[in-house]
């Protein structure tokens, strides 16, 4: 089933001729116009049962959805999401582990994929066919500067950088988990990032992100070459524990500075100890930095409304926000299309729940998200106002 939703945004004459492109755009990144024109929606269950949500898009514009916390699977979208393909098994068993990485450079895909909950054994599944078909193999992974080595659970897809003297670098963010998941553990556990500059072979692990007490994470390359850090807190004696994280790396993901506290950006539902796992993008466009966050936006005490917020100033502000799905959900993993395939001018959100549960994935362009509600955090581009 797809459902559609749409609305109407009206853009200026002048930013409508703004937005026609640019002329140092690169394959890789198109116009903010490509992610506009009418506003547009739809969602469609993919997978059934179990937990666990990444997406990414290949080089080649598919859509590859990857989920499961016993058996790990995938499923390809060839038409930018209209259709999917029958489930691929990628690890059976196996505990997704999140941090599903395209390599810009090769076009291989990586699944980080667990023995079990973690702490456990690590395994990266390799495809270099579109995700149709995987092989099993075992990288090194170095500890971090604390002797500890990082987890993989459950954090968003990891990226290619594509800037500065880092360029080519798979970065994708990791966890130290202590002993365990378990209260007495959680001022131990803290967020990380993991760095590989031989195509995933070997790993090395980034210092801890500035704030222990923190689980599950996403990253974002900015144009100028930082990464943009967003984390979940895992820990209930942490200031404004239901509020997420931010850091900076100007060193392609190795340290981190410049921590705060996001105030407008919610850490699941406002009831609870401790937070959830959020998505998050940059839209492939030249020259500008729009963040797209997903995580759920309730007053109630139970995971619902997966809601999606803009940034138009490298996570500084986010002025805009809009519902997605007024019932259940929470985790959930976002990406963009990429220029010149059918998944061009689409934002991708696989979440846990929707109408049906299991796994849904909804894509919407961006026109859909600047109809949503304004947050008062900082304001709109003028060029993207009504």
């Amino acid at each position: 089933m797809i459902r559609k939703i749409a609305s109407r945004v009206i853009l200026p004459l002048v930013a409508l001729t703004f937005l026609q492109g640019c002329a140092h755009c690169n394959s890789s990144e198109a116009p903010v116009a490509s992610f506009l024109g009418e506003p547009r929606m739809e969602m469609q269950q993919v997978f059934k049962g179990e937990r666990f949500p990444n997406i990414v898009v290949t080089t080649k514009g598919t859509v590859l959805v990857t989920w499961g916390n016993k058996r790990v699977r995938a499923r390809r979208s060839e038409d930018g999401g209209k259709t999917w393909s029958e489930e691929i098994t990628i690890a059976d068993p196996g505990f997704q582990g999140g941090g599903t990485t395209v390599d810009e450079t090769t076009g291989d895909i990586l699944a980080f994929v667990e023995d079990h909950h973690p702490p456990a054994a690590l395994t990266v599944y390799r495809s270099s066919d579109d995700g149709r078909t995987w092989q099993p193999e075992k990288p090194v992974v170095h500890p971090d500067s604390r002797g500890n080595l990082p987890s993989m659970h459950m954090n968003e897809h990891g990226i290619t950088l594509l800037h500065g003297k880092h360029k080519g670098r798979l970065l994708r963010p990791s966890r130290y988990y202590g002993k365990k998941n378990d209260r007495s553990e959680w001022p131990n556990h803290y967020t990380s990032s993991i760095y590989s500059d031989d195509h995933g072979k070997t790993w090395h692990t980034s210092d801890p992100f500035p704030e222990n007490g923190t689980g599950e994470a996403a990253v974002a390359e900015l144009s100028s070459g930082d990464v943009y850090y967003n984390s979940r807190v895992h820990w209930q004696e942490r200031p404004k524990n239901t509020r997420r994280r931010s850091a900076i790396s100007h060193d392609g993901g190795e340290t981190w500075t410049g921590f705060r506290i996001v105030d407008i950006l919610p850490d699941g539902h406002q009831h609870r100890s401790y937070g959830c796992m959020g998505g998050l993008v940059r839209l492939p466009i030249a020259g500008r930095d729009i963040l797209i966050f997903s995580n759920i936006d309730t007053p109630n005490p139970k995971r619902e409304r997966a809601t999606v917020w803009a940034s138009f100033d490298c996570g500084e502000t986010w002025p805009i926000k809009r519902l997605v799905y007024d019932g259940p959900g929470a985790y959930s993993s976002l990406n963009a299309g990429r220029p010149g395939t059918p998944s061009e001018g689409w934002i991708y959100l696989n979440f846990e729940g929707g109408p049906e549960g299991g796994s849904t994935v909804a894509r919407f362009n961006l026109s859909w998200l600047l109809a949503g509600e304004k947050t008062e955090d900082g304001s709109l581009p003028r060029e993207l106002s009504k």
